[in-house]
């Protein structure tokens, strides 16, 4: 970058010494002949007042020439050549001028001599024509005189420009190299005003970044410490069964364990691969689904597992379509329901409500339960966070569901509350949009 910036720096500073050059020796050059052209005037006009044809004297100058020209356009007098050997000139362009105007400007350049002749023609008061004139370098001569120091000149500047383009980079830069460097530190980092914004930017994802990989670290620990438990305790069953130290009574009890642990490893393992589903940007089909409906054929799944818990459960309300992926509600309102029962009393009761409003579907699924302390609230939704673990995993918890109900929210644009209190129960309110 800094090598890219020195180049355009170092390219705009050639283009600018080129253009000013061109357009001071422009404009030197048009202030030369005007100079000129206003010195022939004056000397025009002083010969006109103190020439005295008649004894044919004039101020010998060897950048001066001095032609006399009658009415007729016969050159009468030349100061440079014979004037019996000039042409008629009537019909030059200065002459013409001042038999019209009193006076006439003209300028001819020659290709051969590379030169500029400038003319000035003064109509005197016999109707006789003076015309003076002068022979000077074209602007490529002057150029091409000049150009040793100018080259010179241009070499110094560009030298000096090497050494501030390069200062300049540096110091541009140098805020955007410490942002890169000093990104733990970057509230610190002098940065230029322009590039708040995206300094905003680079820290909320520089954060997101550390944030994830410290969930991603935060969720293998979890899943290896998950999956190691009733691997560990299939182990060691199945070992005490291979050795023969098992009684007859106790292989059965092992065999047990050994399938209890292996349902809750595949059960952990189904949750995980859902999870993993839900994290990727796969596209889901949505359709017209009633919630009431599902959530009626939710509790009639659930009722072997509400009976088990001695747990009433009751739905109210009405049919209530949204627009979602019908696997995914299914889903929702299975954990929800599944928590409410296992985190309840004994003779416990389980509300669950849909109810179509004006602009929304509210869903609430309320318990009777143990409910959830204040500041468990707001982390239940985490990956394998368990309020009670020793309860979580007695009832066959994996600690994952709640983070797939709140994932299957967010793949719908809704929102979810949680409402609870110790021993008191829980409420989980979600707010669908309207199909």
């Amino acid at each position: 970058m800094k090598k890219k910036i020195n180049i355009y720096l170092l390219t705009i500073a050639l283009m600018t010494i080129c253009a000013t050059l061109f357009l001071s020796m422009s404009v030197f050059y048009r202030h030369y002949e005007n100079q000129i052209t206003s010195d022939l005037t004056t000397v025009a006009y002083l010969l006109e007042e103190t020439m005295d044809m008649e004894s044919e004297y004039v101020p010998k100058d060897e950048n001066l020439r001095v032609t006399m020209i009658d009415a007729q356009g016969d050159v009468v007098y030349d100061s440079v050549t014979d004037a019996e050997s000039l042409d008629n000139h009537a019909d030059r362009p200065e002459v013409q001028e001042a038999i019209e105007n009193g006076i006439g400007q003209a300028k001819r350049h020659s290709d051969s001599i590379n030169q500029s002749n400038y003319y000035v023609a003064l109509k005197l008061d016999n109707g006789n024509i003076l015309r003076v004139a002068r022979t000077t370098n074209s602007l490529t001569n002057i150029f091409l005189q000049a150009l040793p120091m100018v080259l010179l000149l241009c070499a110094l500047e560009f030298i000096c420009i090497i050494f501030v383009a390069g200062f300049l980079t540096r110091s541009i830069l140098k805020p955007i190299e410490n942002i890169a460097n000093q990104l733990d530190e970057i509230d610190e980092t002098q940065v230029y005003p322009e590039f708040a914004p995206f300094v905003a930017t680079i820290k909320s994802q520089h954060e997101k970044v550390l944030s994830s990989a410290k969930l991603r670290q935060d969720f293998t620990a979890n899943v290896t410490h998950e999956l190691k438990t009733p691997l560990t305790s299939i182990s060691g069953y199945s070992e005490l069964i291979e050795s023969g130290m098992a009684s007859e009574a106790d292989v059965k009890h092992f065999a047990h364990e050994i399938h209890r642990s292996a349902k809750r490893l595949l059960t952990t393992i189904n949750d995980i691969l859902r999870l993993s589903e839900l994290d990727s940007a796969g596209e889901e089909v949505f359709e017209k689904v009633d919630l009431y409906e599902i959530a009626a054929s939710c509790i009639d799944s659930l009722a072997m597992q509400a009976q088990k818990y001695d747990v009433d459960v009751k739905l109210q309300g009405t049919r209530a379509v949204v627009n979602a992926n019908r696997e995914m509600m299914v889903e929702l309102f299975s954990n929800f329901i599944d928590n409410a029962i296992r985190y309840n009393h004994k003779g416990g009761h389980v509300w669950v409500s849909v109810a179509p409003l004006s602009d929304e579907v509210l869903v609430s699924v309320k318990d009777s339960g143990i409910g959830i302390p204040l500041k468990h609230q707001q982390r239940i939704f985490e990956r394998f966070y368990r309020v009670d673990k020793s309860r979580s995993k007695a009832t066959g918890g994996t600690g994952l569901g709640l983070a797939i109900v709140k994932h299957i929210v967010m793949r719908h644009d809704a929102s979810l509350e949680v409402k609870s209190e110790p021993d008191k129960g829980t409420e989980m309110i979600v707010h669908f949009h309207k199909a």
